[in-house]
């Protein structure tokens, strides 16, 4: 089966702006529900995390309840599995911990104690600012790598379809936040440069094939023939190289334990999307760029612009 996806551009165009769309207005949403476009967790807002254990899960009213006479006001309480329960809160001293842990034995029983994470303002701002920045200088350095890999309409492309991938994994983490809670961490900066290296890694692949067919096989074809011969010659490889990694990734969800679940979960839903983005919106972007470019530009500079 052959592929169109230069006589179907807009087609994917609008699909890509609907989700974005979605997700768009979920941020916005999100920042006056959150203060922020994405729910952030404590790596960022600074805090105190503890997880207990207990051997059946209390009623969440109850440890609010509980909670309530400590004087911890803004409080997050979510389930963790069956039995767990995590409690966010303010930035909590080792006594005022210790304090709250044997409140909370006291009016719910017995449990155990998962884990304890205290991070400080500062230094979750001081987190928040350099992911940001990571993100920024990935963006840049991939973009000046394609302008000298190949041309600048190439990077131009490319570097559209990296901000596709991040709106829409930004979206649905919102979402995410808005409906069960989810929080993001220092880990999901991790996986929105893992997904951004793999979305351009696909893109160049398919891209080199373009050029290549530019260049020795089809020079007399229509430039959007030559886009759709090139992603179906790669078709075959982009969903190889991501049905492996997804082989990983799965199990790594279902069995990593609450820790590494978000953040496998972010690489799952990346991953899908950077491998649509670069067989359908990187080539469809290319193939309209040149259209365009080529209604234009004058005849004497059109053979150049093929190139």
């Amino acid at each position: 089966m052959k592929i169109e996806v230069a006589q179907s551009k807009y087609k994917w165009f609008a699909l890509s702006g609907s989700v974005i769309g979605i997700g768009l207005i979920a941020m916005v949403i999100s920042m006056f529900t959150f203060g922020s476009p994405i729910k952030l967790g404590l790596d960022f807002t600074g805090g105190t995390l503890i997880q207990l254990n207990f051997p059946k899960a209390p009623e969440e009213s109850k440890v609010r309840s509980a909670i309530s006479a400590e004087n911890l006001p803004g409080t997050v309480i979510q389930k963790v599995g069956d039995g767990g329960i995590a409690i966010r809160t303010k930035r909590l001293s080792e006594d005022e911990r210790l304090k709250l842990q044997g409140k909370l034995k006291s009016e719910l029983g017995s449990f155990t104690v998962e884990r304890v994470e205290s991070v400080g303002p500062i230094l979750g701002q001081e987190l928040l600012v350099n992911g940001l920045l990571a993100l920024a200088v990935s963006l840049a350095g991939i973009l000046i790598y394609l302008a000298f890999r190949f041309q600048l309409d190439y990077a131009v492309c490319a570097s559209l379809a990296m901000f596709h991938d991040v709106l829409i994994m930004m979206g649905v983490f919102s979402i995410l936040g808005l409906v069960f809670g989810t929080e993001v961490d220092a880990l999901f900066v991790v996986a929105m440069l893992t997904i951004i290296g793999f979305s351009v890694q696909d893109t160049v692949v398919v891209y080199d094939r373009v050029r290549e067919n530019l260049q020795f096989i089809s020079r007399k074809k229509p430039f959007a023939e030559i886009v759709n011969d090139s992603v179906n010659q790669t078709l075959a490889r982009s969903i190889n190289t991501t049905v492996t990694v997804l082989l990983v990734l799965v199990p790594l969800y279902i069995f990593g334990g609450t820790t590494l679940r978000d953040f496998a979960f972010a690489l799952i839903v990346g991953f899908i999307i950077g491998a649509y983005s670069s067989i359908f919106t990187a080539s469809a972007l290319l193939v309209w760029w040149r259209e365009r470019n080529t209604t234009s530009t004058p005849p004497s500079q059109k053979a150049k612009a093929s190139a």
